[in-house]
């Protein structure tokens, strides 16, 4: 049987079968119950969609033709398949659980068993990371807090994190996030804040270096355990928590409010600028300039056409000595 008789090709909301399919069935209804070999070189995927129902079958008297079939027939048939196979499903996924249960329980006491002993675990590999993670956080239930150096991120990273998120505000807890400057140019990133800020999340950015952290209900903190963030330390000591969260809130309070906004503050795009000469007059190569600061080297390039035009030059040779004169000066970049 096709898998669209089964029933394994079918979602909900969708039509069984084609308008297109649906027309020429009546047609050929109308022309006395059969499909011609011409009339099915004009319409061959919607032959192929009556003949997978089986609203059409062969002409055992001639093998070039299609016979109509009784829709009567065909739809009770079908209906009983269907609903056998419902029936399975149910039963299956009733006992999932039972029969996952063993693996489960594996699966938790490997991930969970401490490399070092204490309240600390050490996690290698992103994808466990990030199952443990989002087991937390789906826990979530009065408070997150995330400090996200880096620039922006890829949309897919974006829409799991915004319903990950979602979760713990509707549950009634709060979320507060720390981002770099460079967030504010990424599209992903800004669709997220905007909704999560929409829905009482607060979020700001800080333009000073600070590493990943997360911390949830305040009882477990999570931090990088290696530079190429490959493993992450787990951390539910009581003291070792709370100097975290006293290290966040003293980020925070130094941090500007971040609402979403394409509008990038004053003090916020000059900080950035600031940052971008910096690095120039110590001969820093555009690239690493952008990886360093979180921007793609497309915005980089653009802040640093602007500065060219603000300071009246026409090669980074005369923008770099100007800004050289104004850091060895009173002058202010803008």
């Amino acid at each position: 049987m096709s898998p669209v008789a089964n029933g394994d090709d079918f979602h909900p909301g969708e039509q069984v079968l084609s308008d297109n399919a649906r027309k020429l069935y009546l047609a050929a209804v109308h022309s006395g119950g059969r499909l011609t070999a011409d009339a099915q070189e004009d319409a061959k995927s919607e032959v192929r969609e009556l003949l997978e129902l089986g609203l059409l079958v062969q002409d055992l008297d001639d093998h070039q033709s299609l016979v109509v079939a009784d829709p009567n027939r065909l739809s009770t048939a079908l209906s009983a398949t269907w609903q056998r196979k419902a029936l399975q499903l149910l039963s299956r996924s009733a006992h999932l659980v039972s029969e996952l249960q063993d693996l489960g329980d594996a699966y938790n006491e490997h991930t969970r068993k401490p490399e070092t002993g204490g309240p600390i675990e050490y996690i290698s590999g992103k994808v466990l990371i990030n199952q443990r993670l989002g087991a937390l956080v789906e826990r979530c239930s009065t408070e997150l807090l995330t400090a996200q150096p880096g620039g922006g991120r890829r949309p897919e990273t974006v829409r799991t994190a915004m319903e990950r998120d979602l979760g713990v505000l509707q549950r009634g807890g709060t979320i507060r996030t720390i981002y770099q400057p460079s967030a504010r140019y990424s599209s992903p990133t800004l669709e997220y804040v905007e909704t999560m800020t929409h829905e009482g999340s607060h979020v700001r950015t800080l333009d000073e270096p600070f590493s990943v952290m997360i911390v949830i209900d305040r009882k477990v903190a999570i931090i990088p355990a290696s530079e190429d963030m490959t493993m992450a330390a787990f951390i539910r000591d009581t003291a070792v928590v709370t100097y975290l969260v006293q290290t966040f809130d003293a980020l925070w309070e130094r941090a500007i409010p971040f609402p979403g906004s394409r509008e990038v503050p004053p003090q916020v795009l000059s900080s950035l600028r600031r940052q971008v000469v910096r690095l120039m007059l110590q001969g820093i190569g555009h690239r690493v300039i952008a990886r360093n600061l979180g921007l793609s080297e497309r915005t980089l390039a653009r802040h640093i056409a602007e500065m060219r035009e603000d300071h009246g030059v026409d090669t980074l040779f005369q923008l770099g000595w100007k800004l050289a004169q104004q850091e060895g000066g009173a002058g202010s970049i803008t």
